[in-house]
């Protein structure tokens, strides 16, 4: 009996590939056992250890460009990552192609990051919006202030990107001051460009950054 179920396994099953089968079942299992670990982890982090808050929800959209300001300190690129991980959501971010190069690309990549040419020679905001149109996800932040320094006016690129690309804009504040990143609704860029931006800096009016004297 036993060996007839067995011819038969023999005779369902390729014995190669049902091995390959179960290896990459095996590793899929162990990898989603570690991004779990690591969103339970990244939640501790923000919400127990730093006691931080959130205010507001991610929206289930696939494409988007999310603005976060204000940008005053490196120290927000880590927040930006540890908030991706315990809201457990894929947000990308821009950064020179040479970041991407051994030994420390991978990292990068891991983290959400995409390769781009600043060269003088490419135009930045449609190799971006290539970006956005070549892969069915892609959620980009990006400081509009440009600068890690005090600003009066935010650059227009990431509007401009939004805008070619036909995706929204989600706004961000990072607010050191009360300990809480504040995310607001989406919304398409329209016809007036100065509306659209008095919306922007009223959602980050009173945001306190890392740099108190630098926020926006």
């Amino acid at each position: 009996m036993g060996k007839c179920i067995g011819q038969g396994l023999e005779n369902h099953y390729d014995t190669g590939t049902f091995a390959e089968t179960v290896s990459k079942n095996i590793r899929l299992a162990v990898i989603e056992g570690l991004y779990n670990e690591m969103h339970k982890l990244a939640k501790f982090i923000y919400f127990k250890l730093l006691g931080w808050k959130l205010n507001g929800s991610f929206p289930d959209v696939d494409k988007c460009v999310i603005i976060v300001v204000p940008h005053t300190h490196w120290l927000d690129f880590f927040l930006g990552l540890l908030i991706r991980k315990a809201i457990n959501q894929e947000i990308n971010y821009i950064g020179k192609k040479s970041l991407f190069n051994p030994p420390f690309g991978w990292f990068f990549r891991w983290t959400g990051g995409a390769p781009v040419d600043r060269s003088k020679n490419s135009n930045t905001v449609d190799t971006i919006v290539q970006i956005f149109n070549s892969r069915k996800t892609f959620r980009l932040a990006l400081a509009p202030e440009g600068t890690r320094k005090k600003v009066e006016h935010l650059r227009t690129g990431f509007y401009h990107i939004a805008k070619k690309a036909g995706v929204p804009i989600l706004m961000v504040a990072f607010d050191f001051g009360k300990k809480e990143i504040k995310i607001g609704e989406l919304f398409h860029t329209t016809e007036s460009q100065e509306n659209d931006f008095r919306k922007i800096q009223d959602f980050h009016k009173g945001v306190i950054g890392k740099v108190p004297e630098h926020s926006f």
